[in-house]
């Protein structure tokens, strides 16, 4: 079979963990010899990138030879340059080249004019979508709540599709919601784990279990995009979970409860191939339902994740110079060498950037000349034959700039352990291993005992740092979520140990009318205000509640009372607390220079004279706020009320950030 050419889509919706199918999908694809192509970002300009790189694959034949070194030294100083104008059609970028280029005797003869000729054909490319085209694109999918930038993915990814090719669709929403993306894209998506042979195609390669297949950890080069959790080996022990929990898609996701899948091998494929990573993220879900829990803790230990365990970063120059010049080990049947010499052209090239900061003076000069006149200042332009060139010269100076020193690893079972099977033998032998952070559910208040309980076992055994995810704006009450985050902080204070909580709001799996968006409010006991409120309050603390009474009782308040206060409290006045609340700083800062230091007197009890007069309202008068201010609307149409009380309070909802 001819080579194909293959891409690979995730939307560009922020996330902190990487593709695993798309990077099990790309090893399989890899390993029958297709050309493998990642990409996550602005989906037009990388069609204009695709359509720069036809031409530079071309060059020799769109122009002249007597004008080929003038044209190869032009785009090798100006590739960005040259997308730029295929996407935007304004000249400003090629003039700009052009005039840079100048300077040099090789390229005095260029001209915008001379560009022009040449590209103009490519904009008008662009701007009738006619791109370069694969014969199979795969999109993934993750949270229903992304809805327009998946579709949007999906039918931008027709238009990167050859006519006799396919787009394929998967992951969490296509397992989620199927009949809906078939509806808006007319694709119908793969359902469920890829776990039987023959998915993508019916020969004899065919027939593997893509699910097993190692992570292609090569395609993250290919892209700008960094994941925050990228330097980890990702993976699975036990699929599925013994629980159904009503707010869970698990149980669709991953329907039947497995109780082992080894790692060991996998995390050894992934050192050979990549270096050795720093964590260890296990995506399982109920890891401590399962029959083979030891047998599963001492792997961990054997794959170097012992408490305490450390590491030595790999050499990341060595290993993508190594990866584009012999390729790799992916394919564990025939041990054939895989290549991605796309991944590691950019690799190196954001390398030799990286070292090009650390240089000065003359030496940052040269070292910059030098990569110009092999094309080495962009990925599009590089080549093999130059980059082996370059190599002693860029090594001498990544060694000698970039030192490896021991560092802590940690692991970390993403998805939290069920409490409610948690035991001393259980803790124990999880104190074994490298945990950081040791994550317990705490999904509602009735688990209270069974929480409390499992974090004093841990405590017992030597483990410090805890963390979890508070759901709320399900069924539950919003006292209920500020209990869950007391006891939280009281249990910090009282067995010394560090939980940090990230309250998760609920939204629907699957309901048409909110599974799109996020808009979904649990019923009876919340609002959009007290939404509103809580994430108000997320922003400043980064999404996390951590150890620390004062901390926590500055960010939600001492009590219910005083939570409540700060629920019906006008966006802008929580956001900046002590701008408006000058008691609040007064506690919080004391003395101490703070940020709030000019604020005049008025405006420092802004906070006071709204609570006095959203006090000062009758039962009728309070109930008919409630009700406004429950929807968290205050346009003035909205707050162009009748009673000129309740429009006075109501007129501070609408005090903008940054306003005095």
């Amino acid at each position: 079979m001819n080579q194909r050419k293959i891409l690979l889509l995730e939307p560009n919706y922020k996330n902190k963990y990487p593709p695993m199918g798309l990077m099990k999908i790309a090893t399989y694809y890899r390993c029958r010899g297709d050309d493998v192509r990642f990409y996550k970002g602005d989906l037009k300009s990388f069609a204009a990138r695709l359509l720069f790189e036809e031409y530079w694959e071309n060059i020799d034949k769109e122009v002249s030879i007597a004008d080929n070194v003038v044209y190869n030294f032009v785009v090798k100083r100006g590739a960005s340059k040259i997308i730029e104008y295929i996407k935007t059609g304004k000249h400003a970028p090629l003039g700009t080249i052009a005039e840079f280029s100048r300077s040099s005797s090789e390229a005095a003869e260029c001209s915008v004019q001379d560009l022009l000729a040449i590209m103009s054909a490519y904009r008008k490319r662009y701007k009738i979508e006619d791109y370069p085209k694969f014969d199979r694109v795969g999109v993934t999918t993750l949270f229903t709540f992304y809805w327009k930038e998946t579709i949007d993915t999906i039918l931008f990814a027709k238009k990167l599709c050859d006519v006799n090719g396919a787009v394929y669709v998967g992951g969490i929403a296509s397992s989620l919601v199927p009949n809906y993306i078939d509806k808006e894209t007319g694709i119908y998506p793969h359902v469920g784990l890829l776990k039987e042979p023959y998915t993508y195609d019916k020969d004899e390669k065919g027939n593997v279990i893509i699910d097993e297949l190692p992570l292609d950890y090569s395609i993250l080069d290919e892209i700008d995009y960094r994941y925050p959790t990228e330097n980890a080996y990702f993976g699975y022990m036990t699929r599925g979970c013994i629980n159904r929990c009503a707010f869970c898609a698990v149980p669709k996701l991953e329907p039947t409860y497995c109780n082992y899948i080894g790692i060991k091998s996998k995390i050894q494929k992934v050192e050979e191939c990549f270096g050795a990573k720093k964590d260890l993220l296990l995506m399982d879900n109920n890891v401590f339902a399962s029959e083979c829990f030891d047998r599963i803790m001492n792997e961990i230990k054997e794959c170097g994740f012992a408490k305490g365990a450390t590491y030595v970063p790999a050499n990341e120059y060595d290993i993508a110079y190594r990866n584009l010049c012999e390729g790799f080990n992916l394919c564990e049947e025939d041990g054939q060498k895989v290549y991605n010499d796309r991944a590691y052209f950019k690799k190196l090239v954001r390398i030799y950037d990286e070292i090009t900061e650390k240089l000065e003076g003359e030496e940052k000069g040269i070292f910059f000349s030098d990569r110009e006149k092999l094309g080495l200042l962009y990925p599009e332009t590089a080549t093999k034959e130059n980059i082996i060139g370059f190599n002693r010269k860029a090594k001498a100076l990544y060694d000698k700039l970039f030192k490896k020193s021991e560092r802590m690893r940690f692991i970390d079972f993403n998805q939290g352990l069920d409490g409610r099977l948690a035991s001393d033998e259980k803790m124990k032998k999880i104190a074994e291993i490298a945990i950081r952070p040791l994550r317990i559910a705490f999904d509602h208040w009735e688990m209270k005992d069974t929480y409390e309980r499992t974090v004093r076992i841990a405590a017992r055994y030597g483990i410090r740092d805890l963390s979890n995810y508070l759901l709320y704006n399900f069924r539950d009450h919003p006292d209920e979520l500020y209990e869950r985050m007391r006891l939280n902080v009281d249990l910090c204070e009282k067995l010394g140990i560090a939980i940090y909580s990230f309250p998760m709001k609920y939204h629907p799996i699957d309901d048409p009318e909110y599974f799109r968006n996020r808009d979904f409010i649990g019923q009876p006991h919340w609002n959009r205000k007290f939404i509103r409120a809580i994430q108000a309050v997320l922003n400043s603390t980064h999404g996390k509640i951590g150890r620390g009474k004062t901390f926590f009782e500055a960010a939600f308040g001492k009590d219910i009372e005083e939570f409540h206060k700060i629920l019906w409290m006008p966006e802008a006045l929580i956001i900046q607390r002590y701008k408006y609340d000058k008691e609040k700083r007064i506690e919080y800062y004391g003395d101490k220079p703070n940020p709030y230091d000019n604020v005049d007197e008025e405006t420092g009890n802004i906070t006071a004279t709204w609570w006095a007069k959203f006090n000062a309202l009758n039962d009728g008068q309070r109930d008919r706020i409630e009700k406004i201010i429950a929807e968290h609307k205050f346009n003035d149409d909205d707050v162009n009320v009748d009673d000129m009380e309740i429009r006075e309070v109501l007129m501070f909802y609408q005090i903008k950030r940054n306003e005095t």
